[in-house]
């Protein structure tokens, strides 16, 4: 048999077929077993409410399943509270119905799932649905034994949802309060984007990025910090969020015969821009803006293509005072904001002085 062209085609053809059918089997299997979670919570909380039945009766419960479903998974004790914890946290602001739709047909979110009367304001039912039924149930334990607020945890659902985040990915951004700084950057965007880019570009950027990878007592070496974040660009691109894609470290820039280095160069897909990052190891400095200011020019003069948008520079510091920020950055013509670093690895002050430097520990190790 000839392999040809076409032949090949129809080879991703049914490729595609393929992933996509997994990728729907998977997303209904899913919804499925969160409706059925959703039901059975509510079963067991109500039952014991009315029965007054103690917590040990999730034991003898997981026991009589067993026994009338060998083999089955996923109904442990331990399992039966953290599905009874599910239900009684979205009850309030939820309705699932049928577990049993046709899963060939795609589902009507009005009729197996919805949000109740309260909430109907505050999000799109069918965009909710979308992003509730793809998060996984591991995920939505996360959320709701860390977060308390319905709208923090719609922030979290709609985020993992759309941002395809691991379990270990959402509990980062729980931790460093995400969606407590959304939108608290210090920035000059109001003057200085198009209207429509404006709600994007705020979301975008974090007031402050938790840079674990990097050990806290290294973070006053600007080069050792641009080292660590190339050397793990994955992690720094988690932190940042949607569409981001690194160009390069110590980008070169040359005007007239002079060279000058960005330090980090990034695009973003969703805003259709360059992004230039600016590391400094100390406390925000007004000079600091006028710096980044002179690379976005250039930038927008000899780097940008035609049909992408001006670039958005961030300094990003080790400390900044805001009104300082916004003293020195509102007069310029490019977008940027000032942002923060920190990592929660740090050698707390008590220890310093007692544990020897990584040098001297290489050495004892010998």
């Amino acid at each position: 048999m000839k392999i040809d062209k076409s032949y090949k085609e129809f080879i991703q053809l049914i490729k595609k077929q393929i992933v996509q059918s997994r990728y729907v089997a998977a997303r209904l299997a899913n919804r499925e077993q969160l409706a059925l979670y959703f039901k059975t919570g509510q079963m067991i909380s109500e039952k014991i409410k009315a029965q007054k039945w103690g917590a040990k009766v999730l034991e003898q419960i997981s026991a009589d399943l067993q026994k009338e479903l060998p083999g089955l998974k996923g109904f442990s004790s331990g399992n039966l509270k953290k599905i009874r914890l599910f239900a009684e946290a979205y009850a309030p602001y939820i309705v699932i119905g049928s577990a049993t739709t046709n899963q060939l047909q795609q589902p009507d979110p009005t009729e197996d799932f919805s949000i109740s009367s309260a909430q109907t304001n505050q999000i799109k039912n069918n965009a909710f649905y979308e992003s509730f039924t793809s998060v996984s149930f591991t995920h939505h334990f996360t959320i709701i034994t860390k977060i308390k607020t319905w709208d923090a945890r719609v922030f979290y659902i709609q985020s993992t949802a759309s941002n395809l985040w691991s379990v270990t990915v959402l509990e980062h951004h729980i931790e460093n309060d995400l969606f407590g700084k959304e939108g608290k950057l210090p920035n000059n965007f109001d003057g200085t984007l198009a209207e429509n880019l404006k709600p994007s570009a705020i979301k975008m950027f974090k007031d402050e990025y938790l840079l674990d990878f990097i050990a806290g007592d290294e973070l006053d070496d600007e080069r050792h910090i641009e080292q660590q974040v190339v050397l793990n660009i994955r992690n720094f691109i988690l932190q940042m969020g949607k569409g981001f894609c690194f160009i390069g470290n110590q980008y070169r820039l040359e005007v007239d015969g002079d060279e000058f280095f960005i330090d980090l160069l990034f695009f973003n897909r969703y805003l259709q821009c360059l992004v230039a990052f600016e590391l400094k190891k100390g406390k925000f400095k007004p000079a600091d803006a006028g710096q980044l200011n002179f690379y976005l020019n250039v930038l927008d003069e000899k780097i940008k293509l035609q049909q992408e948008n001006s670039s958005i520079g961030i300094v990003l510091c080790k400390e900044k005072n805001n009104t300082v920020v916004e003293f020195a950055i509102k007069s310029f013509d490019k977008a940027m904001g000032v942002a923060t670093y920190k990592t929660s690895k740090q050698t707390p002050v008590q220890m310093k002085g007692i544990l020897p430097d990584t040098d001297k520990l290489g050495k004892l190790l010998k």
